[in-house]
């Protein structure tokens, strides 16, 4: 599909939204075809990094300890030391808010067999084990890229949503943030754009507006 028409879409689905008093989701439906998504090779499990954003930063934190501490401390939303790791795995409720109330993690790489071994239970099934780094070393980079990454997972069914943006961006952003999300999902399908039944971008309260191919 080309940006003109993903453009014209989003404007349309902007326009249309309700007026609120706050800046609602803009979110991207893919609805997939011609693919057996009971097996699993079929199925798409990707993590895309928005060029624009998705206008609020996702939340990010990092387990680590001595010097990735002091870079991490201003710039992860939360640092977890190794000393913690036990305490948050024997509060079974508190494990779970803490795995629903951030986006991503990273971990230093010695640590991921503790992490896999005491919080795996909470983080595998939410798709939020970490990413490993080398001890010591500046997450920085890393955190800024992850706050714009969206995930895009099909599971088992053809459809997937996928935020893309806010009401409050240039339409032009939120287009080429849509652009960047079909192009990955045509690479991982085995025909490319042939596998992609239709596509619609709505805001949260709107109407589902449908992005026409050439």
């Amino acid at each position: 599909m080309e940006e003109a028409q993903i453009l014209a879409s989003v404007k349309q689905a902007l326009e249309k939204a309700p007026s609120r008093k706050f800046a609602e989701s803009v979110d991207l439906a893919i609805n997939l075809k011609d693919l057996d998504l009971s097996v699993p090779t079929n199925r798409i499990n990707e993590e895309v990094v928005l060029p624009h954003g998705r206008g609020k930063a996702q939340k990010v934190a990092v387990i680590g300890s001595g010097e990735m501490v002091l870079k991490a401390k201003n710039v992860a939303d939360m640092v977890i030391q190794p000393d913690e790791i036990e305490k948050i795995a024997d509060d079974k409720r508190g494990a779970r808010k803490l795995v629903r109330s951030m986006e991503y993690f990273i971990a230093e790489a010695p640590l991921m067999p503790t992490i896999g071994k005491r919080l795996g239970v909470y983080l595998g099934p939410k798709g939020k084990m970490p990413r490993p780094v080398p001890p010591g070393s500046d997450p920085k980079n890393l955190i800024d890229n992850l706050r714009k990454t969206v995930r895009v997972r099909s599971r088992d069914k053809p459809t997937m949503h996928v935020p893309v943006g806010t009401s409050a961006m240039k339409p032009e952003d939120i287009a080429a943030n849509v652009a960047e999300v079909l192009r990955r999902v045509e690479a991982k399908t085995p025909r490319g754009s042939a596998n992609i039944g239709s596509v619609y971008v709505k805001t949260t309260m709107g109407p589902a507006i449908k992005v026409e191919a050439r």
